[in-house]
């Protein structure tokens, strides 16, 4: 999506593709989100979105991915996780059917990714992206979505992905 494209959600349920990026040393990357008037209202989440025309969820994954964050040299897993949530965000609801891909990249950690296709609404609302290891993530204070990601990521990596998807709790805000 070019960049100035801008966010086309007018409601329903929206399905979204979100990605569980885990590079060599299994650290996640989170982007570090806002509402697009008040930077102070602010939570850490996972790079994704909604599908667009009539691509895949799994083509959704690697587009969000790669205009989130740049980075397109990822090895795509499976889906993880489900979640449905209801949310406030930038003056509307957004009630989302959201599924979450594992994937892998050898992408050099110490650098933060750069997002290359944002939406307007997107340039207005993300404010950068952090590689988490589980255990800051366990201790973070921060919001993080989806609730509970530090007990899921160390399951995941205790165990190795789920032999199919896990339905997590429906979140309402």
């Amino acid at each position: 999506m070019p960049a100035e494209a801008t966010d086309t959600y007018e409601g329903g349920l929206r399905k979204v593709a979100r990605v569980v990026l885990l590079d060599p040393e299994d650290r996640i990357l989170l982007l570090h989100g806002h509402e697009p008037d008040d930077p102070a209202d602010d939570w850490w989440f996972t790079p994704g979105g909604g599908l667009e025309g009539d691509e895949t969820r799994e083509e959704a994954a690697l587009r969000e991915l790669a205009e989130e964050t740049g980075i397109t040299e990822v090895e795509l897993g499976p889906v993880l996780w489900r979640r449905t949530c209801s949310f406030p965000f930038a003056g509307r609801r957004w009630d989302q059917d959201e599924w979450y891909y594992l994937a892998r990249t050898a992408h050099t950690p110490s650098v933060v990714p750069a997002a290359m296709g944002l939406t307007e609404l997107e340039r207005r609302s993300v404010a950068g992206a952090r590689w988490w290891t589980c255990r800051e993530l366990n201790q973070a204070h921060e919001t993080v979505y989806p609730t509970r990601l530090a007990e899921l990521l160390r399951r995941l990596l205790d165990e190795g992905p789920p032999a199919g998807p896990v339905t997590l709790d429906t979140e309402i805000v």
